[in-house]
């Protein structure tokens, strides 16, 4: 199987096929609207702007299974990122990414790659670590995508090369992707 077997949604219903991205480097995220990570929109949105022209493209799913912390629709959730953080990558229909209803691609994604142990060095990767395991002990368990703003990095062959933590820097991930252009 290659990422590019997958089918994803856009909010207005569309199919697309992830063969639409063969050839660029993908940094694939599920995201929320009232996260505490959703700063990072507009960090996407940066490296997007400073790195498309080069074959390099963010895609951004939102999902609602932590806290529901994005509790829109999906055009909704799109038009909300486009407005108040000028996003202007692909946004695609809402999905699961843990569970029995875990989209395919998020299934495949995150039994490509290991995750790292949860880092407790810091006051919110501390918080964020107790609230999961008060709330959602199960995400800590195997591979599962443990928070919003779990990051996946493809190449330009569709090798599933990074995960990032939702707490990981964004200069690591830049670092990261401009090894691939």
């Amino acid at each position: 199987m290659s990422i590019y077997n997958y089918l994803v949604e856009k909010p207005n219903g569309e199919i697309l096929s992830m063969q639409t991205y063969r050839n660029q480097v993908m940094l694939i995220v599920n995201t929320a609207s009232k996260c505490q990570f959703t700063y990072q929109y507009e960090d996407l949105q940066k490296l997007y702007e400073k790195l498309s022209d080069k074959g390099f493209v963010v895609l951004s799913f939102p999902c609602n299974q932590f806290g529901e912390q994005n509790p829109e629709n999906s055009e909704t959730s799109a038009a909300q990122c486009k407005l108040q953080y000028g996003v202007s990558y692909p946004i695609f229909e809402k999905v699961e990414v843990n569970g029995e209803k875990t989209h395919p691609l998020f299934n495949y994604l995150k039994h490509e790659v290991d995750c790292s142990e949860f880092a407790r060095h810091t006051m919110q990767q501390k918080m964020l670590f107790d609230h999961i395991q008060s709330h959602y002990p199960d995400y800590l368990i195997g591979r599962n995508i443990r928070w919003n703003f779990t990051k996946f990095l493809v190449d330009r062959q569709g090798n599933v090369i990074q995960r990032f933590e939702p707490d990981a820097s964004m200069l690591d991930i830049e670092q990261a992707i401009q090894q691939l252009l």
